[in-house]
């Protein structure tokens, strides 16, 4: 039998050392750009988790705020029951223990709104503001525009109105 040919292969020259060096510095670079590319990717997805987390916080405490408007806006009717039956008391009553722990109450009770944001809107005086008045009398005579009778109160709750001021203005007309 024949024996098979023994092949010779062929014996590549050693690269040289300048050759091994550019080589290195390549797969270097190459190397070098897929971390800065990962490294920006994963920056930019941190930096979008933390501006999530910011308007996430942001939208709760908005939330949160308007979460109490109609429990707020349902307290407002007993204040204003609070505050004619203060009204009520003849001023000689005024000195008694009843009125001064009834006006406590009230007062206690404000406060308590107050903590959720709730404002009462300035009226008498004020110009007329159709934002935070409703006119439901006008009369003529004086200064046009201006509000001289309150005769509901107008509360804002963390700035935005939610019952506007009944109020009587003067006219020019």
């Amino acid at each position: 039998m024949d024996k098979p040919k023994e092949e010779k292969q062929e014996e590549k020259p050693l690269p040289t050392t300048e050759q091994t060096i550019k080589e290195f510095k390549e797969v270097i670079e190459k190397l070098t750009k897929e971390k800065d590319e990962y490294l920006a990717g994963w920056q930019r997805a941190k930096a979008d988790l933390i501006n999530y987390k910011k308007d996430e916080a942001k939208r709760q405490e908005v939330f949160v705020q308007w979460a109490h408007q109609a429990i707020v806006v349902d307290l407002i009717s007993v204040l204003d029951s609070f505050e004619i039956a203060l009204a009520g008391f003849k001023e000689e009553d005024k000195k008694t223990p009843l009125y001064k722990g009834f006006y406590m109450i009230y007062d206690q009770f404000k406060q308590a709104l107050r903590k959720y944001g709730l404002s009462e809107i300035k009226a008498v005086g004020e110009k007329f503001n159709p934002e935070l008045h409703e006119a439901i009398e006008k009369v003529k005579g004086g200064k046009p525009d201006f509000v001289i009778e309150e005769i509901q109160k107008g509360y804002l709750l963390n700035g935005r109105v939610i019952r506007p001021s009944k109020v009587k203005i003067i006219t020019s007309d």
